[in-house]
């Protein structure tokens, strides 16, 4: 059986925000912890799960408040309501991991003003009905952890020889520092855009040869 055009509208929401407008790759946003706590897998990975957790629930509920909250307090309203999220991420880390809670220091707070979650928030949440937005913030959300990931593992693996706090190379491996340092988050993550550009050019390319080729 086919898909119907529900499931295409589902597939489509979360497509979005995963790959072809993932927050990181394609949109640039949220640099600031993408940069800073991607020093190792877990702390990527934490800030991704707690990123994606207050996108899903604060788009949920914006979702089912939309025709309640005035136009002119929106934003007012949708940073309430994002922080009473974050607040409870804040609390729920700082019980499960003492660690982890200070490893990813005030990146865990300053969610509320993470533009990828506002700015879904006002331009998608606030305008589509609960479904809908909960599925486009998981594939935000999804997404942005995808990015986490990719930076995490690359440093923790060139500046640790671990992963996920497993040593992987044995006593003789000669660690890069310089990939758990800052400057390696802006060398990882300078690689991982000039693969993905170099992926869009070359798909680009693609359609365009056979679009010529359609037309000859």
């Amino acid at each position: 059986m086919g898909m119907n055009k529900s499931d295409d509208v589902t597939w489509d929401s979360f497509a979005e925000g995963l790959w072809r407008e993932n927050p990181v790759f394609v949109m640039l946003l949220g640099m600031c912890p993408v940069l800073a706590v991607t020093n190792s897998a877990i702390n990527a990975l934490a800030m991704g799960l707690a990123t994606t957790f207050v996108l899903m629930a604060s788009g949920l509920l914006i979702s089912l408040m939309r025709h309640l909250i005035p136009k002119q307090v929106r934003i007012a309203a949708f940073i309430v309501i994002i922080a009473t999220f974050v607040t409870v991420v804040d609390y729920s880390i700082q019980a499960i991991s003492l660690d982890l809670y200070n490893a990813l220091g005030a990146f865990i707070q300053l969610i509320v003003v993470n533009c990828i979650i506002l700015g879904r928030a006002e331009a998608y949440a606030s305008k589509r009905r609960p479904a809908l937005a909960l599925i486009s913030a998981l594939g935000m959300g999804a997404g942005f952890t995808f990015a986490l990931l990719c930076l995490g593992v690359v440093r923790e693996i060139l500046g640790a020889g671990a992963l996920f706090g497993f040593d992987l190379f044995g006593a003789n491996f000669e660690p890069w520092v310089v990939m758990v340092l800052p400057p390696g988050g802006f060398i990882i993550l300078g690689a991982w855009l000039l693969l993905f550009d170099w992926r869009k050019h070359r798909t680009q390319l693609r359609s365009l040869q056979e679009e010529r080729g359609r037309a000859g």
